[in-house]
């Protein structure tokens, strides 16, 4: 595989991802909002002061956190069927990865995945959250690495959601091409380009999970899929993951069309990594099927989790 060039998006990041959005779109106000109870919703527009990075959280503010990190071309509202099964026990932790959602998009920022982990790092701790379980779906789980490697004491466990251990295992599909010019792609590309996210039988893609991709610039989508693939080909994360020492589940859905499955086995070079795989469901079980996704995610939080007030 080779890195993009300045006008096709070839062999398109294998880590997207696509979002269905919840009924209220967040995007529609710059201006904080917080819905009172003991599990508030409250979300952060992006300034300068902040890297530019939007941030939302749910649950309780005095429960253990839990980070979810995005894959490419996606935003904080992939995780959004997934968060309510998560928030009876959980302070869970969004953020729009830097030129993704409502994120900002600069064409002169690094979008390097070490440098993507240092802003996650910097949301927590502007929240004040001294310990996490970083959960990745796709590339975010390589940010999740990343902020495990540059944040140790920060990172309590790791969960990875179909992300795939190496450019190897990559199933490369002609499906997976967006050309840049003009922008924004048309529709029926873009859902080309998605349908390879998901496998389960008569799951139904909606038209609104195309506007993140179309959200986004040429430069931040080609920017973020070449900083992946430069992630994975200095080092494979199992072997990145191997010498932290932190607790790893891996959840993957057996029917990925994005990457083989069977390369989850990879991540067991990783001592007492936990591996989980789930029949029926491909590149996104955290939409296809949240409460089977959801299920081994909050076994493994509840043993590694660290309380707020530790």
């Amino acid at each position: 595989m080779t890195a993009p060039d300045s006008d096709r998006y070839a062999d398109t990041d294998p880590y997207a991802d696509t979002d269905p959005y919840s009924s209220s779109d967040p995007y529609s106000s710059s201006d904080p909002h917080v819905n009172g109870g003991a599990a508030a919703t409250a979300s952060s527009p992006p300034s300068p002061d902040d890297d530019g990075i939007h941030v939302r959280q749910d649950g309780p503010r005095d429960a253990p956190a839990l980070l979810l990190i995005h894959g490419s071309a996606s935003s904080t509202r992939v995780w959004d069927p997934l968060v309510p099964l998560l928030t009876g026990s959980h302070r869970v932790i969004r953020i729009d990865l830097l030129g993704h959602g409502r994120s900002a998009k600069p064409a002169d920022r690094s979008y390097a995945i070490p440098e993507q982990a240092r802003r996650a790092g910097a949301a927590l701790d502007r929240l004040g959250i001294e310990h996490a379980v970083a959960v990745g779906h796709s590339s975010g789980g390589a940010v999740a690495t990343a902020l495990a490697e540059r944040r140790p004491e920060l990172v309590t466990a790791l969960a990875l959601i179909n992300t795939g251990p190496g450019l190897d295992a990559f199933i490369a599909t002609g499906s997976a091409t967006i050309d840049l010019s003009p922008w924004p792609p048309a529709d029926e590309q873009l859902r080309r380009f998605a349908s390879t996210a998901v496998s389960r039988p008569g799951y139904l893609i909606p038209e609104e999970l195309l506007d993140d991709v179309r959200a986004m610039t040429p430069h931040t989508l080609t920017a973020t899929t070449v900083a992946t693939r430069s992630y994975l080909e200095q080092r494979a994360l199992p072997d990145r993951l191997a010498v932290l020492g932190k607790p790893l589940l891996v959840v993957f859905g057996e029917d990925d069309r994005r990457w083989r499955s069977s390369s989850a086995s990879d991540y067991r070079a990783v001592p007492g990594a936990k591996v989980e795989l789930l029949p029926g469901l491909g590149h996104s079980p955290l939409l296809e099927d949240p409460p089977r996704t959801a299920a081994p995610l909050l076994a493994f939080a509840a043993i590694h989790s660290v309380p707020a007030d530790a």
